[in-house]
């Protein structure tokens, strides 16, 4: 795991190297609004299931919808856990008020290894999630859906997070800080000039409202190439309720 962990960070490092050099960069600012519902089945089985909407701040357009749920499974008392899921996204243009504002649908099964550390002040997550990313179908000028999806290409991503308690509110409730650095990486016969996909940074705090609601608020700073060379720098505001259900405790009351 360590040599995919340098991997991942080397390939960052080098495009946004070159990165600098390039003068198509777009800026834009956007904000995003989630849910998180964590249903915890028995000691090793848990389900989580996300929704998000994506949108511009100026204007207001929508960019992304997206949809995923994954089965998790602890592996004994390593740390270590592993997951598979489904994620149905909805693509709108990269570009507010472009013509083509087809609205394209994509598929996204994934399979992921996690392992937490834990340390006296803070946890460290290691997360490693190789994707496959199926397209809808569309004619040759992209403004109208076609039967079936298409094989795009894989992407695979690693993300180190940080979350550190900082104040506790009672023996179940605590505002914690939590900072992460996630790479992608794309890969596939498709892929030519943008092997580098992506790179999000991310700082934000989160406050348990209940001992099984938490509100997490936090900037995202999203940085990616595109298939022809160009680059976004994406500033986001984050929103996230993650709600925790635990019905192994329900059914054994």
């Amino acid at each position: 795991m360590k040599s995919v962990t340098k991997f991942f960070i080397l390939a960052a490092l080098l495009a946004q190297a070159s990165a600098f050099g390039q003068k198509s960069v777009t800026d834009q600012k956007l904000v995003w609004y989630g849910y998180v519902l964590n249903m915890r089945l028995n000691k090793q089985w848990y389900l989580q299931t996300e929704a998000e909407e994506r949108h511009f701040m100026n204007p207001v357009v929508q960019h992304q919808v997206l949809v995923r749920t994954h089965l998790h499974r602890s592996l004994g008392n390593s740390g270590w856990e592993t997951s598979a899921g489904m994620c149905l996204f909805l693509q709108n243009p990269n570009k507010p008020g472009e013509t083509a504002g087809l609205t394209i649908p994509e598929l996204r099964p994934h399979v992921e290894f996690s392992n937490k550390q834990t340390f006296p002040r803070f946890t460290l997550d290691h997360r490693y999630k190789a994707e496959a990313r199926f397209f809808h179908n569309t004619n040759a000028s992209r403004t109208e859906l076609e039967d079936g999806f298409a094989f795009g290409n894989f992407r695979l991503r690693y993300r180190l997070q940080a979350t550190i308690p900082i104040v506790k509110i009672d023996d179940k409730r605590s505002i914690k800080v939590k900072v992460s650095d996630e790479i992608l990486v794309n890969a596939g016969t498709k892929i030519v000039t943008n092997m580098f996909d992506q790179n999000r940074i991310y700082c934000g705090a989160g406050i348990d409202l209940l001992p099984n609601l938490t509100f997490e608020a936090g900037y995202l700073n999203w940085f990616q190439q595109t298939a022809t060379g160009s680059f976004f720098n994406r500033h986001i505001l984050r929103f996230t309720l993650v709600h925790k259900i635990n019905l192994q405790k329900q059914k054994s009351e």
